[in-house]
């Protein structure tokens, strides 16, 4: 069976941005380990769920980088590898989803997701996302969570996970440090 994997990167006090909505504090600590990282994610998927935000995010940045004779060609292969996978993008207000190998889906099902998970292919992930990640972790259908801590307190801004309904126990599975200080915590369900 497929795996859905999200991979999120968060400040040290549990912010996915800032007070304003802002990302930069991301740049501060990425490096070439955080770059390996991001392509192996990537690699190891087949199929790419987003929601609104992220998708208007990425579809209008990166189907454009292989072009740019200012990217390095680490980035032009990323762009070109999100490009290729396939593309399910959750909203409803967004009229049409354009990019490369997308389809629009108005709601999170549980049942289609599922179903998705049953077919074949390659891992199932989530980028950014975070109303989508905390859909699908209360229907309980996320199988791994990679959390990167970056080295920052914002002291404000917008939380991993606001409120729950239900009470979900991980385990960590794994840990990383990258030399620029950012933690990978790989977490998944704990088994009741």
């Amino acid at each position: 069976m497929r795996k859905i994997i999200t991979t999120t990167w968060i400040s040290l006090d549990g912010k996915v941005a800032g007070p304003n909505g802002e990302m930069d504090w991301v740049g501060e600590s990425y490096d070439k380990a955080m770059g390996l990282y991001e392509s192996e994610f990537v690699r190891s998927a087949d199929t790419l769920l987003l929601g609104r935000v992220t998708y208007q995010s990425f579809a209008g940045s990166w189907p454009y980088v292989p072009d740019n004779p200012n990217a390095s060609e680490e980035e032009k292969e990323y762009a070109r590898q999100l490009t290729a996978l396939e593309k399910i993008v959750f909203s409803r207000t967004l009229e049409k989803a354009e990019w490369n190998n997308s389809r629009l889906v108005r709601e999170v099902n549980a049942d289609e997701i599922r179903q998705l998970k049953q077919g074949p292919g390659r891992n199932i992930i989530v980028y950014g996302s975070i109303s989508l990640i905390q859909a699908l972790t209360e229907l309980g259908l996320i199988d791994e969570y990679q959390i990167l801590v970056h080295p920052v307190v914002l002291g404000g801004g917008k939380p991993l996970f606001p409120e729950s309904k239900n009470r979900v126990k991980l385990q960590l599975v794994e840990t990383k440090t990258h030399p620029s200080g950012v933690v990978l915590l790989t977490y998944q369900p704990k088994a009741l």
